[in-house]
């Protein structure tokens, strides 16, 4: 595994924590993993210091995202095919498991706000960024999970989501994949706008198995 060589990274990085900007540069691919994180290139692309580096590195750590081993460093963490299996099982059980609730809380307005962002991914597909296009995603999925009443469980899915794959190239492995999952959005959607549970359940497992 290398070490990656930094270009110069956002003038204004100290307006923000460190950890976004590694946090994007994981998420969209930049940071492959396997690769090592030098947290002297890390201060230059990010003008920050050695401190903030290492309290980022360290965060990024706790979600699995990177990570840490004596004597040696940090690098982008790389998932096992188990891992990954058991962490899709794990959000199966708990998104299938509010399936009825997103339903029954489901009003015209929500349904519309779920096509609109159904759409927007669509349009990234086309004319977006991996990184947009991870965001794109991630969006549509937490206002599909909101409309199930618990904000807690949505941003313990989104934690998870984390475990199973650092860079979204991982995630879609083809064009065809990810032209697939935005059909799957607007399925989930007609489901639930149709009171279907039962199809909501299916397309969420399939969704999340990437079949």
């Amino acid at each position: 595994m290398a070490d990656v060589v930094m270009e110069e990274g956002p003038e204004a990085a100290e307006a923000r924590d460190v950890t976004d900007f590694i946090l994007q540069d994981i998420l969209a691919g930049v940071l492959l993993p396997g690769t090592w994180l030098k947290q002297i290139d890390l201060e230059r692309r990010y003008k920050c210091t050695r401190p903030e580096v290492r309290r980022a590195l360290d965060r990024l750590a706790q979600k699995r995202l990177v990570e840490h081993v004596p004597n040696r460093g940090y690098h982008v963490y790389e998932p096992d095919g188990r891992r990954a299996q058991e962490v899709s099982e794990i959000r199966i059980i708990l998104e299938t498991a509010i399936a009825a609730t997103i339903v029954s809380n489901a009003a015209a307005d929500e349904i519309a706000k779920l096509r609109k962002l159904a759409d927007h991914f669509d349009l990234m597909v086309l004319n977006g960024t991996m990184l947009e296009l991870y965001e794109a995603n991630l969006a549509f999925h937490r206002q599909l999970l909101t409309l199930g009443g618990n904000l807690e469980l949505v941003d313990l899915i989104t934690e998870i989501r984390q475990r199973t794959s650092s860079a979204p190239v991982s995630q879609w492995r083809t064009r065809a994949r990810v032209e697939q999952s935005g059909r799957e959005h607007h399925q989930m959607i007609d489901a639930i706008a149709a009171g279907d549970v039962e199809s909501l359940k299916a397309l969420v497992r399939q969704h999340i198995l990437q079949r």
